[in-house]
């Protein structure tokens, strides 16, 4: 490796001017100090990129089947779905009006929605997996803690969205979601002088899940990197040991 670099690092310098010659000669030493680091290292490009995908497909799953199981999301209140901020006022009123029974039920039944839809992320996470480059590779080794969840956010957004709402909508169904919002702003929508509120229930709770989701990946990332504990296998302690 060390060998092709040097040989793009000599036609770089056979086509700048003289007057650019600094410049490329503080480029050249930078180069070559990252080839030695990771020659030092031991670890090779390949094993920085297998070891990446393995690290993000353990963090994925072990988040993925966290909230694919029973209070994944209501349960735990960093990613708990409360709601609609528009629905807040909705959610006071019926309060104060003795239905917290009926509003528990809905925000329940959104959450139950996103755990049953949650397991549908896995195969979309391990296609963008196999088709992360080489350059993804080291930008997310050596990028900040949630490097890798920032990767796959952009990488597979698009595609949750289209996969979670369909499953979100059968969900909401099953789980009784929809009687329950249904329930929940028509009895709001029938208190005299309030302003008529009727959120979309399915974008909404797609939204909240995969947001959700990542918060979840995320704190596998974390681990991996920040745990020595974490890395079970050789690849990993190598590539992130250092």
């Amino acid at each position: 490796m060390k060998k092709r670099i040097c040989t793009t690092v000599g036609i770089m310098l056979l086509s700048v001017s003289v007057c650019n010659a600094q410049i490329f000669n503080k480029l050249k030493t930078s180069v070559e100090k990252v080839v030695e680091s990771t020659v030092a290292s031991g670890v090779t490009e390949d094993e920085v990129a297998a070891g990446l995908k393995e690290a993000i497909t353990r963090g994925v799953t072990v988040g993925v089947d966290k909230l694919s199981k029973a209070d994944g999301y209501l349960k735990d209140l960093e990613i708990k779905i409360p709601l609609p901020k528009e629905a807040k006022d909705v959610e006071t009123t019926l309060r104060q009006m003795g239905q917290d029974e009926k509003v528990d039920q809905a925000i329940e039944s959104l959450n139950r929605a996103a755990e049953d839809a949650a397991n549908g992320a896995k195969d979309i996470f391990v296609t963008a997996i196999k088709n992360m480059t080489l350059t993804d590779a080291m930008g997310i080794l050596n990028g900040r803690d949630d490097a890798a969840t920032q990767y796959l956010n952009k990488a597979t957004r698009s595609a949750l969205v289209t996969k979670f709402e369909p499953v979100i909508k059968t969900s909401l169904d099953k789980v009784g979601a929809t009687k329950h919002w249904n329930a929940v702003f028509t009895t709001y929508n029938k208190i005299p002088l309030v302003k008529k509120v009727n959120p979309d229930l399915s974008e909404y709770v797609t939204n909240k899940a995969i947001d959700g989701l990542f918060v979840q990946i995320a704190k596998q990332e974390l681990e991996i990197r920040k745990n020595p504990a974490a890395r079970v296998t050789e690849l990993l302690k190598k590539v992130f040991g250092g």
